[in-house]
Parts: C-alpha cells; sequence; structure tokens
C-alpha cells in the first residue's frame, strides 16, 4: 500500500511501516482477545500494538492532527506500508518499480527497536540486513519404525549434525569466511556505544532468561547486538510430526541470517553452500527463501538524523541517542536504493512489550509521544529541508 499527500514544502518525507503481525499463539494465554484492541490502566493491548500497526496508528494520527489544525501538511508525505514485513518484504521493491518519476522522497523514517534505561527510544541511522534459508534433510518416503534406526538413515539426526557445522556450541558462525568483510565499529561508534545504557535487569526479568550470553554486560552487550552479524535457528520440524517413536522422513530447518555493512545476501547464501560443499554434506537441500535485503547505513549524521534526535529533546526531556543499528531488521537499503536518501528508525516497543508473545502491550503514553514525534520531525525538517 502506497498513499502519498503533498504539503507546503516540496520536501517529501517517506513514512515505512508494516501491518503484518506475529502469530498471537494459544488465544487461552491472553488476557483480551489478540486482534481486538484493549485498553487497561494506562497500558493499550492487542497484537500489534507495539509492532506494526500500533506505529502505524500513531503516524497517521500525527497527519490527521496536522490537517486539522493547518487544513494541510507542512511537507509532503508517502506512506509504504506493506504486509510481508515478517516474511522478508520480498515483494517490496518490485512495488516500488511503478513509482511515478515525478514523486521524489528526501527523507525515510520507519519504526523499530528499543529504548534505553531512562525509556527514551533510540535514533537508529540504519538495519541489519535479512537473508533466510530453509535446509531439507530427506529419508525414507514413510516414516519407519524406530527400531530401524541401526540400519536406515534418520533425516532429523542428519540434519542435527549439519546444524553443528554451521554454528556451535561458542556461538561462533562456522562457515568459513562469513566474517572476512565485517568491520569493527568506528572510533565514534564505540564512543557513542560506551555511553548507551540498557536496562538489563529489566530486560532479564521480563524475558524470565538467568543471564546474557556469556554473561555479557554494559558497552559489550550493546556492542554485540548493533554490530555482530547473527545466524539465528528459527525451528525445527520433522515430517510427519508425531510424539511416538519413530524415523520421520524428512527434516527442515529454518534459519535466519542478520547481516551487516558489507555482508550480502547472496554472498553468504554462496558461502553457506560451499561451506558444506566442502564438508562434503550432500544429503541436504540448501534453498534461499524469498524476502533477503542487504544491511544499511546512513554514513555519519546528516541533519535529518541529528534533527530527530534532538526533537526528542523536545518530546522526552533529552536528544535521542543515535545507533548505526540494532539487534532488527528492515528493508530500508531497498529506500536508499530507490531514491538515495538518508534512512532512520525510532524505538516505540518496550523490552517487555511481549511483541511475538501473549498480551503484547504497552503504555498509551507511549503511542501519544510518538505520534508527537512525528509531527515535530515534520514542521521542524522544513526548516532545514535545503541543508538535506
Amino acid at each position: 500500500m502506497i498513499g502519498w499527500r503533498a504539503g507546503r514544502s516540496p520536501f517529501n518525507l517517506l513514512l515505512y511501516h508494516h501491518y503484518d503481525t506475529s502469530p498471537p499463539g494459544p488465544w487461552r494465554a491472553w488476557s483480551h482477545e489478540p486482534f481486538q484492541l484493549a485498553e487497561r490502566d494506562g497500558y493499550v493491548y492487542g497484537r500489534g500494538v507495539a509492532h506494526g500497526k500500533g506505529p502505524l496508528v500513531a503516524h497517521l494520527a500525527a497527519l490527521r492532527t496536522l490537517m486539522q489544525q493547518d487544513g494541510e501538511l507542512p511537507c509532503g508525505v508517502v506512506i509504504v506500508a506493506e504486509g510481508e514485513y515478517l516474511s522478508g518484504s520480498p515483494h517490496l521493491a518490485q512495488a516500488l518499480a511503478s513509482w511515478p518519476p515525478k514523486l521524489k522522497a528526501h527523507a525515510c523514517l520507519a519504526t523499530g527497536g528499543e529504548r534505553d534505561v531512562d525509556g527514551r527510544p533510540f535514533c537508529y541511522s540504519g538495519s541489519k540486513g535479512l537473508l533466510r534459508v530453509c535446509l531439507t534433510a530427506r529419508g525414507s518416503r514413510q516414516t519407519l519404525p524406530a527400531g530401524l534406526a541401526s540400519s536406515v538413515h534418520n533425516p532429523l539426526w542428519r540434519l542435527a549434525w549439519v546444524l553443528n557445522q554451521i554454528k556451535g556450541e561458542d556461538e561462533d558462525i562456522r562457515i568459513e569466511g562469513f566474517y572476512d568483510s565485517v568491520t569493527g565499529p568506528s572510533r565514534d561508534e564505540n564512543a557513542a556505544l560506551r555511553r548507551v545504557r540498557l536496562d538489563e535487569a529489566g530486560r532479564l526479568a521480563a524475558w524470565n532468561a538467568p543471564a546474557f550470553l556469556f554473561s555479557m554486560s554494559g558497552s559489550a552487550l550493546i556492542r554485540a547486538e548493533v554490530t555482530l552479524p547473527t545466524c539465528n535457528l528459527t525451528s525445527l520440524i520433522s515430517e510427519p510430526y508425531s510424539e511416538l517413536p519413530g524415523i520421520p522422513s524428512a527434516a527442515m530447518a529454518m534459519l535466519d541470517f542478520q547481516l551487516v555493512p558489507q555482508q550480502l545476501p547472496d554472498d553468504i547464501f554462496c558461502l553457506l553452500r560451499e561451506h558444506l560443499r566442502a564438508k562434503n554434506i550432500d544429503f541436504v537441500d540448501v534453498e534461499m527463501l524469498p524476502g533477503a535485503y542487504p544491511p544499511t547505513r546512513t554514513d555519519a549524521n546528516p541533519p535529518f538524523i541529528e534533527q530527530i534526535a534532538s526533537v526528542g529533546a523536545h518530546i522526552y526531556g533529552a536528544p535521542l541517542t543515535v545507533l548505526p543499528s540494532g539487534p532488527f531488521t528492515q528493508p530500508l537499503q531497498i529506500f536508499v536504493q530507490q531514491f538515495g536518501v538518508p534512512v532512520a528508525s525510532v524505538g516505540l516497543s518496550r523490552y517487555d512489550s511481549a511483541v511475538c508473545a501473549p498480551d503484547e502491550h504497552l503504555p498509551l503514553e507511549d503511542l501519544v509521544r510518538h505520534s508527537h514525534l512525528l509531527s515535530e520531525i515534520m514542521l521542524r525538517t522544513v526548516l532545514k529541508a535545503a541543508a538535506i
């Protein structure tokens, strides 16, 4: 879905949103119906209120308020709202290919990320890229009795052995060449990361986690989340599924990689295939799933990023901390390639918002402030549009 409205200024701000959400899971685990908005004690509940639909509604409310106050918007606005974000935005670039040539975007603003220990959202000047892969091991055409494990291959075991060749117990990704293009943070970025403070105890309590990996904390934790690529095992599936003893006919593993600058999805996929080939692993099918995009990074802080951070002081009492990226992916590089514009993403959800779990929630005040932030960005950006 793409919409556009002109404003007083020729400057056009592109707002990227998505309206698809994580599955609700068991409805009995919710205090309210997952897809029916509920309000209680100053909080709003419902799937998507903190991640997806909530940010979109907050921005639409800001645009409506500006229109009601002045009869027009201070600058042009383009809204791109898709329903395939969670599956890697496979058709977003194709949709933008039909973009009217006369319609320009001068900057892109998205919603994503987290908050610091004082509850102020981070402003990210980029995002990690995404690669999704499916590994499939096949066995017999039918489920076989478990007693035959001494004489036939079990595809689930074979897949487990393959996964151990991709990532080890030390959390190191074993794909040859995977880290070759990864560069560490610059001196300025390192200085900024050392100043960041997260509510680590609150995070661990909300997630019911005993500790972070390797007992990381402070700047080491921030550096890991901001600058390191990942390889995550999302699911391990046997077909047909059964809790009874047996040898399945097939097994599948879904992997997702979050990539940092200089790592391209096609390159990493090729490295994965070459790595498995070098290990003589020819019994697993390797498929690159639709929906992949490179990481993006707005180099240095252009006026647009600085403006967002400074507006944060008006809304949250102090300028927003700018980070190069965070522990999430967004297809912002598609907009950079299309328009050559600076991109930014501002956090909304909190560590305890449960965006993938039952009872997703957010303080109503957070949505109000998110809406107010956009209004101020548009009003103040127009004054500096010539500098962007």
